[in-house]
């Protein structure tokens, strides 16, 4: 695609835009449960402008039980990606990040592992930054690709980033919940699973679905960004 976040330049963007998150509770796009998880306030994910097409086709729907955030990509769409930054005070505190997605229309032929046909139901991203090298872990709804398999990895002096198929092909219209250890993941993919190496600040989520490689439409929800502190 011509925008995603697969840049050094891009997932700076997704960090640094300012989300109005200071570290009041009730300010930052955050609610603390009585068991002492964070949950996200989806009205705080926003448009990550510098990396994000003219067309928002997102959607906030407060329906029911569970409030969701509405993907619907359709072409010739530029792709758009709404992010979420985590406030400083929780940057080294978050022992497991989990969320709830369903892919609602998969676009054809999507497989992240396949050059040009790099385009998911959904996506959800997870950075992290030290010094100035950025490091992104992109977990995907596929349509054909291989489910559990990591692929799509780049390395130089200023990023690292992994893609990181979770979900391939139906169920369609089922919600899924999934659960990660940032810590984990982090030494498992870029520190060769070496459990006492540091872990960087985490910095941000992002969320996006598109279908500007395959030329087809692309939909899903996301809700229920969870943080659980250490």
């Amino acid at each position: 695609m011509s925008r995603r976040l697969a840049t050094a330049s891009t997932v700076a963007a997704l960090c640094l835009v300012s989300f109005g998150l200071p570290d009041a509770l009730a300010q930052d796009g955050r609610s603390l449960s009585a068991t002492g998880e964070i949950r996200a306030d989806l009205h705080a994910f926003q448009v990550v402008t510098q990396d994000s097409g003219p067309i928002n086709y997102y959607t906030f729907v407060d329906q029911g039980p569970l409030p969701y955030i509405h993907a619907a990509y359709r072409p010739p769409y530029e792709t758009t990606v709404l992010g979420y930054a985590f406030p400083e005070s929780l940057r080294h505190s978050i022992a497991s990040l989990r969320w709830r997605w369903r892919a609602l229309v998969l676009p054809r032929g999507g497989n992240e592992c396949a050059d040009g046909r790099g385009d998911s139901a959904a996506v959800v991203y997870v950075t992290w930054k030290r010094g100035l090298r950025w490091y992104s872990l992109k977990y995907v709804w596929s349509s054909v690709g291989p489910k559990g398999a990591t692929c799509d990895r780049k390395r130089n002096p200023f990023r690292a980033k992994d893609t990181v198929i979770v979900e391939s092909g139906p169920p369609i219209g089922q919600w899924r919940s999934v659960q990660m250890s940032p810590d984990v993941e982090f030494r498992n993919h870029f520190e060769d699973g070496d459990a006492t190496a540091s872990v960087p600040d985490l910095v941000g989520v992002g969320i996006m679905s598109d279908g500007d490689q395959t030329n087809s439409p692309s939909e899903a929800d996301y809700a229920d960004f969870v943080m659980v502190p250490k």
